[in-house]
């Protein structure tokens, strides 16, 4: 999800780059909440860490703890954030609970996103 909201408020100030530490699949819930806000994000792919082996990268976002305890060191220096949202995985939620533990990380990690774009994260610059 953070992927497509950068891409999205970004606009093309950013090479936005997404992977997972343990990768399985894009969640369906995932992909329902941002079509609400008109965010197509159905053929992003979980992707492992080792595709982005050798690339440089001025930020490197972590978005759980796991992955900021587990995410490699990448070439060059980027500035490292984190970022310390629930795991989607573990929601144990059915449903339409289901679906409101997504909508509230989406809301959550878009208010981020928000506050990481005014706080002069500026120009054409990557994010991994």
């Amino acid at each position: 999800m953070a992927e497509g909201l950068i891409r999205h408020e970004a606009d093309d100030r950013f090479d936005v780059f997404s992977a997972g530490t343990h990768p399985t699949q894009v969640r369906a819930e995932a992909v329902a909440v941002m079509r609400e806000l008109g965010i197509d994000i159905s053929g992003q792919r979980s992707k492992p860490l080792l595709e982005f082996d050798g690339q440089t990268f001025d930020f490197v976002i972590t978005v759980c703890d796991r992955a900021r305890e587990e995410c490699p060191a990448f070439s060059g220096t980027p500035e490292r954030l984190h970022w310390p949202f629930e795991d989607p995985a573990a929601f144990t939620e059915v449903g339409e609970e289901r679906l409101n533990a997504f909508r509230r990380l989406r809301d959550k990690i878009h208010a981020r996103v928000m506050v990481f774009l005014g706080e002069g994260a500026y120009g054409s610059r990557e994010a991994g």
